[in-house]
């Protein structure tokens, strides 16, 4: 019975191995269009802020 377990051993390992390494490769939906969305967004409101200021008074 010990060598049974010493060989399910590498076996569960490569199983474990195997899922994990489906799940890092698998294919990601959201990719740059919601980055390149919120960037956008960050723009809009930089360029907002400029323009409602007005030129310092010293």
């Amino acid at each position: 019975m010990a060598a049974l377990a010493w060989l399910l051993i590498p076996v569960v390992a490569m199983v474990v191995a195997a899922l994990w390494g489906s799940w890092a490769a698998r294919n990601r939906k959201t990719g740059d269009v919601a980055e390149l969305a919120g960037y956008a967004r960050f723009r809009e409101a930089m360029e907002r802020s400029e323009s409602g200021s007005g030129p310092a008074s010293g």
